[in-house]
């Protein structure tokens, strides 16, 4: 530990000899000893310096040790650090009292054990190690908070330049006919201005391109984003042309027809209707539908039991309640059950319908893009952006975890270090983009070799660890050397290069570890393992032996 980073005592005595004497007694303590002769002098440097605690006199000229304390309180900087009155004199109990009230922790009496004096100064560097630590932490946490902020920001922006590009496609897809037809017109009608027979015969064409224009830019302002066509070979648009269909879940034949008559005003909005719960569910399996019109009375039970039964059947699609029961306790229980938004029949026209439908669908749209962001976020927290295995930080709670789970039940548990061979040299002669590459196809390699409760980490670099559960040593040194061979005999083909590599492997198993180290001790007995494969030849597997 370096001098800057020691905690710091302050000594606080108007008597040389006693700072001398003090100071003697601390200085083999892991912490910076600075001295002050005057109750002044530690206010100052109070202020200048962090101390983890103050050892001050009581009786000093011009400003005892009290009334340093106080002011040391006052201090939104000072206030909390802890001091300890080291006095000869003040015995008494009222004095006592005098100095917990000025703020002291502790008091030490002269002549001075220097056991007792020792141990409760110690306690206090430990309490601001601790406190340090925390600190630390919390930095590191709001740290790595703001980089997850800033990666998921990115992410959002990410997805709304690829909605904005295919929009623009989608546009410049639809709107370059009937564009073409306008300007054609409108050059013929500049051609033909003096032949009113010929502008009369021309003017319906541009009342047609120019309606088929306002009827694009109409879809553009109803679209759903999610909703793609391919466009060539390599890339795909927006659908403009988009077609919503609605589930009808109500038995009322009149409620279907004045719903039916008021989406037939929209050619886009198509209307399937079921009459009970019960066949629902095969009507949604049947068919996929964007949005569920759904009433509260049903023949065979209730919307909100509907609800339920898409919860957990896990069908994702909103849900929009439409009923003749208007009031607010049913309107809350759809929403608590999972429904988007509520309408009274009362109160439904074709405008506020198709607002209601637009509107669910778009609030579902985005709640479903939250939630894959959050999912992207939570995935490139926990995996290796170049191989898509598990990462590092990953691997230490996965393996605390799968050691507890051995040491329960008893369970073998073994673990592989993996480091590709003069990989270097790979990087050297063909690029980094060729090592990006066979590390890629390596990680490829290995995930179609591992059982599905095995876990394969990229440790760094080149180096690759697998943990193996309920696998015993033999289990893990077949697992090992298949591994091996497989990765020896593979051709890597990187730009009409075909590359061979090969690599070394050290395994270790739970029961060689040291009981106190746990995880560290299975990773470091697996890296003992490799070494030795390493300086024996490499292309071997090496088990950790004590």
């Amino acid at each position: 530990m370096s001098s800057t980073a020691l905690p710091k005592i302050l000594i606080v005595d108007d008597m040389p000899a006693n700072l001398t004497a003090l100071k003697a007694l601390l200085e083999n303590l892991e912490a910076v000893i600075i001295q002050a002769g005057s109750g002044n002098e530690a206010l100052s440097l109070t202020l200048e310096h962090e101390f983890a605690v103050v050892l001050m006199d009581v009786q000093m000229p011009e400003m005892d040790g009290f009334e340093t304390a106080e002011l040391m309180r006052m201090n939104q900087t000072t206030r909390h650090v802890p001091i300890i009155f080291v006095t000869a004199i003040s015995k008494e109990q009222q004095h006592i009292f005098k100095g917990y009230e000025a703020g002291a922790v502790d008091y030490i009496f002269k002549p001075l054990d220097p056991h007792i004096i020792r141990n409760k100064v110690l306690i206090f560097i430990e309490l601001f190690n601790h406190k340090q630590t925390i600190e630390q932490k919390r930095l590191e946490l709001k740290e790595a908070n703001q980089t997850i902020l800033e990666q998921q920001k990115a992410l959002v922006e990410e997805e709304r330049l690829k909605v904005m590009l295919q929009l623009a496609g989608a546009a410049a897809h639809e709107l370059s006919q009937p564009l073409m037809v306008l300007l054609a017109n409108l050059e013929m009608l500049e051609l033909e201005k003096e032949d009113h027979s010929r502008v009369m015969a021309l003017l319906p064409k541009v009342q047609n391109a120019g309606e088929s224009i306002a009827k694009t830019v109409k879809k553009i302002q109803n679209v759903r984003y999610d909703v793609t066509i391919s466009h060539d070979a390599k890339t795909r648009i927006i659908d403009l042309n988009q077609d919503i269909h609605i589930l009808l879940v109500d038995a009322s034949d009149g409620a279907y027809k004045i719903i039916k008559a008021y989406c037939s005003k929209y050619d886009h909005l198509n209307l399937d209707r079921v009459a009970t719960v019960k066949n629902a569910l095969p009507a949604l399996q049947k068919k996929a539908f964007d949005i569920i019109l759904l009433e509260y009375d049903l023949p065979d039970g209730t919307g909100i039991e509907l609800l339920e039964k898409l919860n957990n059947e896990k069908i994702n699609i909103p849900v929009v309640a439409i009923t003749g029961k208007g009031d607010e306790e049913i309107a809350s229980r759809f929403i608590q059950a999972g429904a988007i938004d509520y309408l009274p029949k009362t109160k439904i026209n074709s405008k506020r319908l198709f607002e209601a439908i637009s509107t669910a669908i778009e609030k579902f749209k985005l709640k479903k893009e939250m939630n894959q962001s959050i999912k992207k976020m939570a995935e490139k927290s926990i995996t290796d952006q170049l191989t898509g295995l598990y990462n590092r930080n990953y691997m230490d709670g996965v393996l605390t975890r799968e050691i507890d789970r051995a040491k329960r039940y008893e369970n073998s548990l073994c673990c592989l270090i993996m480091d590709l061979d003069h990989f270097k040299n790979i990087n050297d002669t063909y690029g980094h983009l060729c090592g990006d590459f066979i590390l890629q196809k390596f990680s490829a390699l290995l995930l179609s070799l591992k059982r599905k409760s095995d876990y394969i980490f990229r440790y760094g670099g080149e180096e690759f660890i697998c943990l193996i559960p309920q696998t015993d040593l033999k289990g893990a040194l077949q697992f090992a050397e298949r591994i091996r061979s497989q990765c020896q005999e593979k051709e890597f083909v990187y730009q009409k290069n075909t590359i061979h590599i090969t690599v070394s492997i050290g395994v270790s198993s739970f029961d060689d570890m040291e009981k106190k180290r746990q995880g560290a001790a299975l990773i470091d007995n697996a890296d003992k393992a490799l070494y030795e494969a390493k300086t024996e030849g490499r292309n071997c597997v090496k088990v950790f032996a004590r």
